[in-house]
């Protein structure tokens, strides 16, 4: 059973090279090799081009393909693996063109592991666990009034005069920015157009206080199923969103104005453009500390009283071992990896576990990897 890991970039590297020094059978496919070979060359001379040709020639019953490859490939590969009796995963959202290809897996018996990075991914595992917690906890009551926050941002760890700094190329940064979002909040559906118009303030319970800017993004509401929230409870927020430094949206004020400007082909055009002045300005330079904040929030109210209330958090950031990102984007991947080679994967299309032993086995590596780790409780 060999793993086809496609995609070298900068946030797959910790996982794959985990795979390969546990002694994992696993061929690299880039469409560089030189950047594969740069970045685990010294670990593994079974090294690809990347092809959806010759990825199908090589792919083999029972084996599993990762795609860490840009978002528009993983459906291909997911159906090359269709195709080939092979398992896949990725750490990337379900587009609603994977969730169609939900039956055929299953029909396979093949598993199709996405969401599984580490957001989506670790996000999803605090949620799951805080979700059990509060259901096997004294203050559970069905009658309870909800709210629910999932917040999470990569952000410079040392602060730099636009709040914000790039790993990889802005323009998916400023294309999301033309997103709109839906979420729960006051109880009913709140739609927003662009996310400066719903950014707000959140105080992360770390070891220090710190107040962060906020906002919604997606369509968090399919996640209160997902969360197995049950469908007659009461919820008065359900939001899941991004998380910027203090400071973010006064940087960024006249990059939303100009931003709701564009349009058409100019406007991808001056996207671009603004995209390769913000890498040329704000980029990391070689061995610059980033950061990671993650805080997922459950509060269960009982005549206006919290009941329950409780917090997981992590704080992670670059040192020796590199970037907070790509480690806790691309282990969590390699875990999945692990779940389907010891036969624990269901199949189907699938995002990140909800088995409370796989949960504690994943967030104990994710404990090691972030600085910080904890669950908060508010009402202790």
């Amino acid at each position: 059973m060999t793993i086809h890991w496609c995609g070298t970039g900068l946030s797959a590297i910790p996982g794959l090279r985990r795979l390969i020094e546990n002694g994992r059978e696993v061929t690299v496919w880039n469409r560089t090799v030189e950047k594969a070979q740069e970045a685990v060359g010294d670990l593994t001379d079974d090294i690809r081009a990347f092809s959806l040709d010759a990825l199908a020639e090589a792919l083999k019953p029972g084996d599993i393909a990762v795609s860490m490859l840009p978002g528009d490939l993983h459906v291909p590969v997911a159906k090359l693996c269709l195709e080939k009796g092979a398992h896949f995963v990725s750490s990337s959202y379900i587009a609603p063109e994977m969730k169609a290809l939900d039956g055929a897996f299953k029909e396979a018996g093949l598993a199709c592991v996405n969401e599984i990075g580490l957001d989506p991914g670790i996000d999803h595992l605090m949620a799951h666990w805080l979700v059990a917690d509060y259901r096997a906890s004294d203050a559970y009551d069905a009658g309870n009034k909800l709210s629910f926050r999932s917040y999470c941002g990569g952000v410079p760890k040392i602060a730099n005069p636009f709040r914000y700094k790039f790993s990889w190329s802005p323009l998916g940064v400023l294309k999301a920015l033309r997103s709109p979002s839906k979420s729960i909040k006051d109880g009913a559906p709140f739609d927003v157009s662009r996310p400066w118009d719903a950014i707000s303030a959140y105080t992360a319970p770390l070891p220090t206080s710190e107040t962060f800017e906020v906002y919604p993004n997606r369509d968090s509401i399919p996640f209160m199923e997902d969360y197995k929230f049950d469908a007659d409870w009461d919820v008065d927020l359900f939001v899941r969103g991004t998380l910027r430094l203090n400071g973010w949206a006064d940087a960024w004020s006249d990059v939303f104005a100009e931003v709701e400007t564009l349009e058409g082909d100019a406007g991808d055009a001056r996207l671009k453009e603004m995209s390769d002045q913000f890498w040329d300005e704000n980029s990391y330079d070689d061995g610059e500390p980033d950061r990671v904040i993650m805080c997922v929030e459950l509060k269960a109210e009982t005549d206006g009283a919290d009941a329950y209330h409780k917090t997981y958090v992590m704080d992670a950031w670059g040192d020796d071992r590199g970037t907070a990102m790509a480690r806790l984007v691309s282990t969590p991947v390699s875990l999945a990896i692990d779940m389907v080679l010891d036969g624990k994967a269901p199949a189907g299309v699938t995002a990140a576990t909800a088995d409370p032993a796989l949960i504690d086995t994943w967030m104990g590596h994710v404990n090691e990897l972030a600085q910080h780790v904890a669950v908060v409780d508010h009402t202790a």
